[in-house]
């Protein structure tokens, strides 16, 4: 009996110490991920693309990322598989399509359902590594309690220091827009709406009453916005669905101290705190990392989204620079199916003053180029990190939860299929060249379902196991030296409705996927399936644009006689992907209420084999 208790002391003794080994073998990994940033942001993507360090529009300035691009493999086709920021992040935390996962837009999900899967963070977990997450969470998946889908995060990363609720809220920040107005109604004190507030590097604020639930916004109000708009050089949005959104301006704190400086900030404290408890800015006590485990952090920026306010260090460097306007013309809009339009309708910017859409590009450039100088300290404070503590990285930096147009289309906004709105850009970096040789580019597509296998892959988890089955993406080593697939796929139902895009070197497609704008709802879930593939043209609001002659997508031919037969082939094949290869459509107000539709299992295989005779000559 003895001898059997010291045999498995032993055994347990030795299972710790090839965990232990096993753990020290696995690399620190850095996901980075900025918010509405597009890829041509990059002179490194620039020079790939256009032989220029500039955008086709004009200057920019990215010199750390350049960097980081020299140290490992640049990806300059990246493109993501919701064009809006929850259903993107989604797609990227579960590693699956829109149409596996069953979040298309910015509906509250969670993971009670059967067919959920484990998000990136939990699936590294489990194979050894603390996790974190600074900044912009985004990806709605909550915990569904008492019968209601709440607020509450449902616990995914170990640490997680928010920026809204640990950073914004507490003022750690330049600007919060979402502070509640609370003023009386009906002889009660309420919150009536919501005020935006400016934060001074002398501790002073400025504020004015945005918008009422109840009573409109005065003209006391609006004076008030007018005075900070003057003072901080303000440029806002005035289409409908835009009026009021903050596209230009200089932020009121310095480079630093706004709210992403303080993203970075709580990423450096985290670093910093090893084996210790440790108080974030919102006075939470919560744990550094553990020196015995490696960690996985996701450092998500919210810049460049709006509001646009670019810190004057930043924005002086970009003072007088003069921008090309993208080129666009209201024919463009004749050959738009109704879902399109609408996109440019209430993103519209177009009937801008020439004024204001020069500060509109070059604040929005000098926002990215701020934000690649906080890249470069986050990247520098990671690589000491990993050194102090003996252990080889990997940085998968990308570029944007999905891409941005600065007049393109008409418009300044995402939400669209097409390329400014899906196109990014990724970086991969690992202290071990064999795994990501240094000074490689790489131009063939990749898709943001690919990101948790490649940080699963870099952890050491062998994908071929079963449990990993669930993953729609293909770790970005794979595809370094092979060419994966032919075109890309997404899909989303925001603003316009449901539609769903692919794209492949040579065309752009995209199409509505469902009769309904409606959110999928208990009774109605993948009813009438089929719909998109066999109602008619007109109402399924087809756009095809030839990239051979038409780059810029100015030119819907999906309903030119020449035509016809691509159309219909690209209707067939994306439809069947997207609607019949394992489409997930949830009522996500119920806890298990959905349905899986199969009736084209296998449709998505990556391969765009166009029949010759039906592509148009040119």
């Amino acid at each position: 009996m003895i001898w059997k208790n010291k045999l498995t002391v032993g055994l347990f003794y030795l299972a710790a110490v090839f965990t232990a080994v096993a753990q020290k073998k696995q690399p620190n990994i850095l996901w980075i991920l900025t918010d509405d940033q597009r890829a041509d942001a990059l002179q490194c993507y620039n020079r790939e693309m256009f032989g220029t360090d500039e955008s086709p529009l004009g200057y920019v300035e990215s010199p750390n990322i350049d960097a980081l691009a020299k140290e490992g493999v640049l990806f300059t086709k990246a493109y993501n598989n919701s064009p809006a920021c929850a259903p993107s992040r989604a797609s990227m935390q579960t590693g699956k399509y829109p149409f596996h996962n069953g979040i298309y837009g910015f509906e509250r999900a969670h993971a009670e359902a059967d067919f959920s899967t484990p998000t990136i963070a939990q699936s590294m977990s489990d194979i050894g590594y603390n996790t974190s997450l600074f900044g912009k969470s985004g990806f709605r998946i909550y915990q569904y309690i008492d019968g209601k889908n709440t607020w509450d995060s449902n616990g995914f990363y170990d640490v997680e220091v928010n920026y809204k609720n640990d950073l914004q809220k507490y003022g750690k920040t330049d600007f919060f827009g979402q502070v509640p107005l609370r003023e009386e109604v009906d002889g009660k004190m309420k919150n009536n709406g919501s005020i935006q507030r400016f934060y001074f590097p002398d501790g002073s604020t400025m504020e004015h009453v945005n918008s009422r639930k109840k009573g409109e916004v005065t003209a006391k109000d609006l004076a008030q916005r007018d005075k900070i708009d003057k003072e901080l050089d303000i440029l806002r949005a005035y289409t409908r669905r835009q009026s009021g959104m903050i596209i230009g301006g200089v932020s009121p704190k310095p480079a630093g101290e706004t709210l992403d400086g303080y993203i970075l900030k709580s990423f450096q404290q985290y670093l910093n705190n090893v084996d210790k408890e440790y108080k974030t800015y919102s006075k939470k006590t919560t744990k550094g990392p553990d020196s015995s485990k490696p960690i996985f952090t996701h450092l998500s920026f919210h810049l460049p989204h709006t509001p646009v306010m670019p810190p004057k260090e930043f924005r002086d460097k970009f003072k007088g620079k003069t921008y090309k306007v993208p080129d666009f013309s209201k024919e463009e809009l004749k050959k738009l199916p109704p879902q399109l339009l609408k996109i440019y309708q209430v993103m519209k910017v177009d009937e801008m003053k020439p004024k204001e859409k020069q500060q509109a590009i070059r604040d929005y450039y000098a926002f990215c180029a701020y934000g690649d100088y906080l890249i470069g300290q986050a990247v520098e404070s990671f690589k000491k990190f990993s050194k102090e503590q003996g252990r080889e990285y990997v940085i998968l930096y990308v570029a944007g939860d999905h891409g941005w147009h600065l007049g393109e289309q008409g418009i300044e906004a995402k939400f669209a299929p097409w390329d400014h709105s899906t196109h990014d850009a990724a970086v991969v970096v690992s202290s071990d060249k064999s795994l990501y040789p240094a000074n490689k580019v790489n131009n063939d597509f990749v898709e943001f379902v690919d990101w948790a296998p490649t940080i699963l892959d870099a952890a050491g988890a062998d994908l071929s196991k079963k449990k990993y089955d669930y993953l729609d993406g293909i770790s970005l080593k794979q595809s370094l030296n092979s060419k994966e697939r032919d075109y890309i796929v997404g899909e989303m139902n925001h603003v316009c409705g449901p539609r769903a895009y692919m794209r492949t070197k040579d065309f752009a497609f995209s199409m509505r996927t469902r009769k309904s704008n409606a959110k999928p709802k208990e009774g109605k879930l993948n009813v009438d399936i089929k719909w998109a593939l066999q109602a008619d043209l007109k109402n399924v609001e087809l756009a095809l644009y030839d990239l051979r002659v038409d780059a810029l997508e100015q030119n819907n031919v999906a309903y030119d006689p020449n035509y016809k037969e691509l159309a219909g082939w690209f209707r067939d094949k994306l439809g069947k992907i997207v609607l019949g290869d394992g489409r997930v459509e949830c009522d996500w107000k119920k806890p298990n209420s959905y349905d899986i539709s199969t009736f084209a299992k296998g449709a998505h295989d990556r391969k765009a084999d166009i029949p010759k005779s039906i592509i148009p000559k040119i």
